[in-house]
């Protein structure tokens, strides 16, 4: 899946670097944020995604694997919507020929 936004001016391994340091010092993400001249709350979403990606990997469940089911449940949705329209439809016909 492709990335939202911008691209970021950061790599990957600054971003895992900066949420190792925010675990393992103890200190605010504020006080490392402004030491690494990071905004705070993109820190603070980084740490947050960290979190979320080591609690899919105790589960056995990658991010792959989870846009996949996005993926699949925004087309399950659009389904039944094209599905609705078509019985609305059949509908309709089935009432013009009637007539």
């Amino acid at each position: 899946m492709g990335q939202r936004g911008r691209p970021s001016l950061r790599t990957e391994e600054f971003r895992r670097d900066a949420v190792e340091l925010v675990r393992s010092s103890g200190r605010p993400i504020a006080q490392i944020a402004d030491e690494l001249g990071v905004n705070r709350e993109t820190l603070r979403s980084w740490v947050r995604r960290a979190e979320k990606d080591q609690a899919l990997a105790q589960a056995g469940v990658g991010r792959d694997e989870l846009e996949e089911l996005a993926r699949l449940r925004r087309e399950n949705a659009e389904l039944k919507i094209e599905r609705e329209i078509l019985r609305k439809a059949a509908q309709y016909f089935a009432r013009e020929m009637g007539r």
